[in-house]
């Protein structure tokens, strides 16, 4: 049986629309899921219950799929089964994005299930190579791609973020705790004139079973509301949600949206 530790977005969704028996739902207090009954509520500080509830359900397998923002934790709501995890939680909390998604994977697997990643789960989620837009880009959106990923791979041993925006050679952000929404709406005025792209990507030996790198059609309007001339992601390595949709609305936007293979 499977159970999806689910979060925001359109990812729970599509990951359970692939499966053909409906898997457990597993929603973080606080945190809407999309198009789906919650069946299990939980918080950090009761992961020791959800773990034995889902372990007397007979589930076997897990995933974890959808945004969920770095959980505060609060003590007084501690219950006698996650009282054990407590050390755990303190390197999580410690640690970066990726390191923290590793303390908890190694949490279920040590628990007795097995961690899937969603692209395993559902396998058209990610990205094929090729332009998905019907404009193309142009040889310095080539060029400004090529050195966005260099930035995002150049940064992965800090765990910081997975995207960059760069136009005319230049870098105009980078993505931190604040997410790539945040990148976006805080980017300087001059990036509007630069033909800037936002490129998002898998940072260096970052764990495919979580937190894959995800766009869909918001970040498309996002990137439009920016100024951007395109969007443009790591083929292979980046979840679609919506695809026909995102090709649609990058014609509708005149915007670039390129899935690039790595040379």
């Amino acid at each position: 049986m499977l159970a999806l530790i689910a979060g925001g977005g359109g990812l729970p969704q599509r990951v359970a629309a692939a499966q053909s028996k409906p898997p457990v739902i597993c929603g973080y207090e606080g945190v809407a899921v999309e198009g789906l009954d919650v069946d299990q509520s939980f918080r950090l500080e009761t992961l020791g219950s959800l773990i034995k509830s889902l372990q007397d359900l007979g589930v076997t397998q897990l995933c974890l799929c959808g945004a969920v923002p770095r959980p505060a934790f609060d003590p007084s709501k501690l219950d006698a089964l996650t009282m054990p995890l407590v050390p755990t939680f303190q390197k999580a909390l410690g640690a970066g994005d990726d390191g923290a998604l590793r303390v908890l994977i190694d949490i279920f697997e040590t628990a007795g299930f097995t961690v899937l990643a969603a692209h395993d789960l559902a396998p058209d989620l990610l990205a094929v190579p090729g332009i998905l837009s019907g404009k193309a880009p142009d040889a310095q959106m080539a060029q400004d791609a090529a050195r966005a990923a260099d930035v995002v791979a150049t940064l992965a041993p800090m765990d910081i973020g997975q995207c960059c925006i760069v136009g005319g050679g230049q870098v105009y952000g980078i993505e931190t705790i604040g997410g790539t929404d945040h990148l976006l709406a805080t980017l300087p005025q001059r990036v509007k004139t630069a033909a800037a792209i936002l490129f998002k990507g898998p940072k260096t030996n970052q764990s495919r079973l979580v937190d894959m790198p995800t766009i869909g059609p918001a970040t498309l309007e996002a990137a439009h509301k920016a100024g951007l001339a395109g969007v443009v992601i790591a083929a292979g390595n980046v979840i679609i949600l919506e695809p026909e949709r995102c090709k649609t609305l990058a014609d509708d936007l005149g915007l670039v949206l390129w899935s690039r293979a790595t040379p």
